[in-house]
């Protein structure tokens, strides 16, 4: 069964399965090709008759690094799938005609260099059987969305977020959905994306709520820091560091100079003026701060009452470094002299920071102080410092589940996303990040949660302030008080 829709730009057929309606890869921008790939992103050109809406489309141009033991296709996608149309959106809604329906946008993760809308365990199926119309994005990543290029304008992928959250205002109706009532959430680099949407006068009021899984907004760079990226890039293609050296060589043709920029070993110094470089080696691609979408950091927006009309779920897992740190053996077999090199590469005082997590004490292996230490200063800590300086109402939530996986993975980073999203299945298997046996009963009340707040914002625990340390323990299923970390005294 069919189901066909106007947009502004022309009809588009989804098609009706199980209950839920899908249209997949709608166009939301004119494709990033020719004069277009550096630019301001475009409305779409209008079509004639009825376009399909039936199968997942063309990706951004990107390479996905395996992990081993992990399938990390059903967290990420499969990777690029070449096409010019690829600034499109994913639309999952309950079958039938039912209007004024909450709507989520959801903005996927990936380091901003991988990544897409259709990745298995983002599929929005649940959301819509549960009333809620779910919308999943691309935009551009890597040198295209996220690399401060001399006369290119900065930050287009957070620029193609936005332009995606027009066209929802604008559209989302005729599909039954209430532009008034959007809630924008992403996981990871798309957590960052919606701490950035928080703080961007450029997304003012397009959307009420916010959901931030494992994301905050200390992740940006200085536009001029970002520059040396662009330099040392520009010299393994052998190009000039503009506008015209960049477009001169095709988006495949980057793919091998961005894995050698991002290897942990390349020598790009990327530390600010404090001598802090604050992805950790995660990415090298990340947005910057100091231009029209984002004038200033996060938190000193946040200080000054920015996002305080935005309603705020935050939170993150209990062990987001497992998943980086235990299927390559960092954990158990990397040494103090290396895990301190590392964290002063990133972070002063690291002697400090480590010996806080235990680093030297009898009975601590070195990676697990490490670890132990990293968990907080990538994700943990910073997500909190962005919960106390929100003005508006912010809540906190952490989550804890440990997945069984190489004997303890734990609850690493994306463990979250398959409960959120009720699509445990897409995760569970000898290669699934939640193991054989992930328990349904988590999924059902860790999605409900996320459900309600999208309708009409209630949570079953009291907000997080800087006096009121409450966060909401999702596996537990009650609300506890938290001290601070051992990292806050380190961290800005």
């Amino acid at each position: 069964m069919d189901m066909i829709v106007p947009t502004a730009a022309g009809q588009v057929r989804g098609a009706v399965h199980d209950g839920v309606c899908r249209f997949l890869s709608v166009p939301y921008a004119a494709p990033p090709v020719g004069d277009r790939r550096f630019a301001l992103p475009q409305p779409v050109p209008a079509w004639s008759g009825v376009r399909d809406a039936l199968e997942p489309g063309a990706t951004a141009p990107q390479r996905v690094r395996a992990v081993p033991g992990v399938d990390v296709e059903a967290l990420v996608g499969n990777g690029w799938n070449p096409g010019d149309d690829y600034l499109t959106l994913n639309i999952w809604k309950p079958a039938g005609n039912a209007n004024g329906l909450p709507v989520m946008v959801f903005i996927h993760g990936g380091g901003f260099v991988v990544g897409s809308k259709d990745a298995p365990v983002q599929d929005g199926s649940a959301f819509a059987r549960d009333g809620v119309l779910l919308v999943a994005i691309n935009y551009r990543l890597g040198v295209e969305g996220f690399l401060p290029i001399p006369g290119i304008p900065t930050n287009l992928g957070l620029r193609d977020q936005i332009f995606a959250l027009q066209w929802v205002r604008a559209n989302i109706a005729a599909f039954g959905g209430d532009p008034a009532n959007v809630t924008v959430f992403g996981e990871s680099a798309g957590a960052m994306s919606v701490a950035n949407l928080v703080t961007s006068p450029l997304a003012k009021g397009l959307f009420r709520r916010a959901i931030m899984q494992s994301g905050h907004g200390a992740m940006t760079r200085d536009i001029g820091v970002a520059q040396r990226l662009v330099k040392a890039l520009a010299k393994r293609l052998r190009i000039t560091p503009d506008a015209d050296g960049f477009r001169s060589i095709a988006p495949g043709d980057m793919l091998d100079a961005i894995e050698k920029v991002s290897q942990p070993t390349a020598r790009v110094d990327l530390r600010d003026k404090d001598g802090r470089e604050p992805v950790f080696g995660i990415s090298r691609f990340i947005p910057v701060h100091g231009d029209d979408v984002l004038p200033h950091k996060a938190l000193a927006a946040l200080k000054v009452g920015v996002g305080a009309e935005v309603d705020l779920l935050i939170g993150t897992n209990a062990e987001e470094m497992n998943l980086y740190f235990i299927p390559t053996g960092v954990r158990e077999k990397i040494g103090r002299l290396l895990a301190t090199w590392f964290v002063h590469k990133h972070q002063p005082h690291a002697r400090k920071l480590l010996k806080a997590y235990g680093m030297g004490v009898a009975g601590k292996k070195p990676g697990h102080a490490f670890t132990d230490a990293m968990h907080d200063l990538v994700f943990r800590w910073p997500a909190r410092r962005f919960a106390e300086e929100h003005r508006g109402r912010t809540h906190m939530y952490e989550f804890a589940w440990r997945s069984p996986l190489f004997g303890g993975l734990g609850a690493a980073h994306a463990m979250e996303l398959p409960f959120v999203f009720d699509t445990l299945a897409s995760v569970t298997g000898p290669e699934g990040i939640c193991g054989e046996a992930p328990p349904q009963a988590l999924a059902d009340s860790v999605h409900r949660i996320w459900v309600d707040f999208a309708t009409d914002g209630r949570l079953p625990w009291a907000p997080f302030t800087q006096d009121d340390r409450l966060v909401y323990q999702l596996a537990a299923g009650e609300a506890v008080q938290e001290a601070p970390m051992p990292a806050a005294p380190y961290m800005p």
